[in-house]
């Protein structure tokens, strides 16, 4: 069995593999070492990898070496399965780089963007042939609503709960509807640009706000909020052979 930690900006989820198959996950604010432990005591995984984007607590980190019989934290050192033609791979997301994989672990030998809806909007492309060629990032909804209140005097803060208008008829509807409706057009415009040269493209959508998403675009897509963390295993899986 394989245990797979994504500690992203906000949270850390923690994923159980069986070969390909996931068994169960978790998620964590913050991730501590007392319930990694007993996560380690039930489940026994004889392998593990650690994708962070913010700082996981050492303790952690010291108690995943000891435990593991191989255990890898996500590095440009690491062997993946796709070719990275990024041009500053030491400073990619890791996040950004395993939803990729997992992608590809599910859509193989397709030309894939992935959208990754989190505290950043990411847009990433992965050719058929398996070379991933960068994207895009932007702010994500939570972080836009956060960045009208904070840069502002007087706009309050908001989440996309409610009223929804196409033109906004007071001051909440038109933040609600500016963020939401920015962030669809911004979607659907990425999408159609891509597939004009990738007529094929196929599109996921991932992180904590892909399934509110997906009814939103115009474009098909196919949200998979689990995408990260099958990357993780994937790429885990790539460098330890049984």
């Amino acid at each position: 069995m394989n245990i797979v930690i994504d500690q992203g900006n906000a949270s850390a989820k923690v994923a159980l593999f069986d070969k390909d198959k996931l068994m169960m996950s978790f998620m964590f604010k913050p991730l501590r070492e007392a319930q990694m432990e007993k996560i380690l005591n039930q489940f026994s995984p004889r392998y593990g990898i650690l994708s962070a984007v913010a700082d996981l607590s050492p303790s952690v980190i010291d108690l995943l070496r000891k435990r593991m019989e191989r255990f890898i934290e996500l590095d440009t050192q690491v062997s993946l399965p796709v070719q990275v033609m990024y041009r500053t791979p030491e400073t990619l997301g890791r996040d950004r780089l395993a939803a990729v994989v997992g992608a590809q672990s599910l859509y193989p030998h397709r030309d894939i963007l992935v959208i990754d809806a989190g505290t950043a909007i990411t847009y990433e492309i992965l050719d058929a042939s398996g070379k991933y060629w960068g994207g895009n990032i932007s702010p994500g909804m939570t972080t836009r609503f956060k960045s009208l209140k904070s840069a502002t005097k007087r706009l309050p803060l908001l989440d996309e709960r409610g009223d929804l208008p196409n033109i906004g008829y007071d001051t909440e509807t038109a933040i609600r509807s500016g963020v939401v409706t920015g962030i669809t057009y911004e979607m659907d415009a990425y999408i159609d640009e891509y597939k004009l040269k990738h007529p094929e493209l196929f599109v996921f959508l991932t992180g904590g706000h892909s399934f509110y998403f997906e009814t939103k675009l115009k474009n098909p897509t196919f949200a998979d909020v689990n995408l990260v963390l099958r990357g993780l295993n994937r790429i885990l899986n790539y460098n330890v052979k049984d």
